[in-house]
């Protein structure tokens, strides 16, 4: 297991799914955690399955307010934030782009980009002035590819590995790093609410034939949060049984 021993890594996204399956490898991995999500209900039971140091701060990250609020809240329970793990999304709506509303298209944005930038912008000076720390940002296969019927969240992802390969130009001469993880299809509360026979079909889709799990994609988090991966940074890096690399004929 990746040693995390003594950091502090926050989490958004935290109570479902590939946020809350991370917070507990990382808490095992030796970590101080404080989980950020919407629903404080989740949150706190999550905290006390959780144990440790574990923390918790309930806010909409759409919201900048709240969002920075959490974040200061972060500091004051477990000190200063050595991994962000910026993990929480949106899909949007599916519709064609042409019947794709405007308030749809500003929410996904909202969480999906300005929630990320702005987490950034709010922790990344202290990481410079400690010359130390490492930003991970929950893209998606659709950071590379252009996905039909979904515009808004194509665009969003899309926007965050380029978000993160600025910032990891900017930062890396301070010691600090910013990667991408591309989830595939990975078992989570937003592929469970597919049709199981839409589900059965995206599998075929991947080489390995099966989709992954929210833990697999956990460990190569931890990984690139941890110092085994100091000189990495600036990446895309998929969880996704080979989607992404391959076409299946």
């Amino acid at each position: 297991m990746t040693d995390l021993t003594g950091k502090h890594i926050v989490i958004t996204g935290a109570s479902t799914g590939i946020g809350r399956a991370s917070a507990s490898h990382f808490v095992a991995a030796g970590a101080n955690v404080t989980l950020i999500a919407r629903r404080a209900d989740l949150l706190e039971q999550a905290a006390a399955e959780l144990g440790g140091r574990t923390a918790w701060a309930a806010a909409d990250v759409a919201d900048k307010a709240q969002l920075c609020a959490a974040l200061d809240k972060a500091v004051a329970a477990n000190g200063p934030i050595d991994g962000l793990f910026l993990n929480a999304g949106i899909g949007g709506l599916f519709a064609p782009i042409e019947d794709y509303t405007d308030e749809a298209f500003d929410a996904v944005m909202g969480v999906n980009v300005k929630g990320v930038f702005w987490a950034i912008q709010h922790v990344l000076p202290a990481m410079k002035q400690r010359r130390s720390g490492a930003i991970l940002v929950t893209g998606s296969l659709a950071s590379e590819r252009g996905l039909p019927m979904n515009a808004a969240y194509v665009a969003s992802k899309h926007a965050v590995l380029g978000l993160s390969r600025a910032v990891a130009n900017e930062a890396a001469e301070f010691g600090v790093r910013c990667n991408c993880v591309l989830p595939g299809l990975i078992e989570t509360p937003m592929l469970d609410g597919l049709p199981p026979e839409a589900a059965v079909q995206m599998a075929k889709a991947v080489p390995q034939g099966r989709t992954g799990t929210s833990d697999e994609l956990a460990q190569v988090a931890a990984f690139l949060l941890s110092d085994a991966a100091s000189h990495v940074t600036a990446q895309a890096l998929a969880v996704d049984g080979g989607m992404l690399g391959t076409m299946r004929v």
